[in-house]
């Protein structure tokens, strides 16, 4: 099958891309880098042009107010192609609870993606994971103040991006689900226990303070971040940090 995998660059999408080739098929990636950009549509259609299925891994530039738009416009532009190349699979990566979460703008316009992808004319698949690994640094950088570190102590169960990469392809080179299929790691930590497996074993002097006001994940309400019937991956998070 010929996939067209649309921010196929990135940290997931190159992944998926190198094992849907090493499976036998022919994928594509597309992205800004090769004149494909989903908000003024430009090089869509001769994306999507003579593909089975299309992956949408792209992302909004921002995490706030304007995600929505972002995936608004993108959506609607993928789908008119994908619909005038006829396409017959279109799928999706998006987050595990992210209809749980109204409060962060995030979170509802992936909610939002996941709509426009379910109301459309094309068979699909969603595939839900949780939180990246690789983006756990990033969660810390956020609510850094000198040598301290604030993290809620929100329950998430981190799963490593080539887990997450492997589900993807795996999916798409499936039938259409018209459905979710959920990933997550094996593992579920307390955020700012994570916070401070993370620093002890990076030799980080930081310390991790719990605060159930700090960051994004404040917002979160319970366990609607892990999952415990979603497929579990491979990678522990101590394997992944070796």
């Amino acid at each position: 099958m010929k996939f067209a995998v649309i921010g196929g660059t990135g940290l997931i999408g190159s992944q998926v891309v190198k094992n849907l080739n090493a499976a036998g098929h022919e994928a594509v990636p597309h992205s800004q880098s090769t004149g494909v950009d989903v908000i003024s549509g430009q090089g869509l259609d001769e994306a999507a042009a003579g593909a089975d299925v299309v992956v949408n891994l792209t992302n909004s530039p921002t995490f706030d107010e304007a995600s929505p738009d972002f995936f608004r416009t993108s959506m609607d532009n993928l789908l008119g192609a994908a619909r005038k190349a006829g396409i017959g699979h279109f799928v999706i990566l998006s987050i595990i609870g992210t209809d749980q979460v109204p409060e962060l703008d995030y979170y509802r316009a992936k909610t939002l993606q996941e709509n426009l992808l379910a109301a459309g004319p094309i068979p699909y698949s969603i595939v839900r994971a949780t939180q990246f690994m690789e983006f756990i640094d990033t969660v810390l950088s956020m609510t850094t103040d000198g040598d301290t570190v604030r993290l809620p102590a929100t329950p998430i169960q981190p799963i490593a991006a080539k887990d997450v990469a492997t589900a993807v392809a795996d999916v798409a080179a499936g039938p259409p689900l018209n459905g979710i299929h959920k990933i997550a790691g094996p593992e579920i930590f307390p955020l700012d226990e994570l916070g401070r497996i993370t620093l002890s074993r990076k030799g980080d002097s930081r310390t991790v303070v719990t605060d159930p006001t700090a960051g994004m994940f404040a917002a979160v309400k319970g366990d609607v971040l892990t999952d415990g019937h979603a497929h579990l991956a491979p990678t522990h998070y101590a394997d992944w940090l070796s």
